[in-house]
């Protein structure tokens, strides 16, 4: 058997200081996340941040940089992730928006805030992307090559 890691993406978004996550219904209880999710088959890492974005969060987003590639295996479900995190800009909502299925809601939240509620994360890379982020960890989109 062939092991394979499970390819995410996810929305490192700042706005007026303060960071957009959703709270989401997990097998753990409500837990908070960036607006993330998996890769798709037949889409880009770029297409699919923006897509997991609208569908969790309502906002339209645009990446800009790549804020790094991580590596986490969760050992109570023993699933080892590969998450692609991205910064970039929202450039617009859609109002009326239906919310992905577990999704409670998407909210902003300060640093503080983002901190307070870290026994609540859905894994320690929510606070370690934006972490990264604030240190100024930004790559080049062309970093990320597609061949279809």
């Amino acid at each position: 058997m062939i092991w394979k890691p499970n390819v995410t993406v996810a929305a490192i978004v700042e706005r007026d200081g303060k960071f957009l996550l959703v709270e989401e219904e997990t097998s753990q209880g409500i837990r908070f996340n960036q607006p993330a999710g998996h890769l798709e088959q037949g889409e880009s890492l770029l297409m699919a941040v923006a897509r997991e974005t609208l569908e969790e969060s309502g906002y339209y987003f645009v990446p800009r940089q790549i804020v790094g590639i991580y590596r986490w295996h969760a050992t109570a479900a023993d699933t080892t992730y590969l998450r692609f995190a991205f910064a970039g800009e929202i450039i617009g909502y859609q109002e009326g928006c239906v919310l992905d299925q577990g999704i409670v809601r998407a909210d902003w939240f300060t640093l503080e805030e983002v901190r307070a509620t870290q026994a609540q994360h859905r894994s320690p890379l929510i606070l370690r992307c934006i972490e990264d982020y604030l240190a100024g960890k930004r790559y080049p989109l062309d970093l990320l090559v597609h061949y279809d």
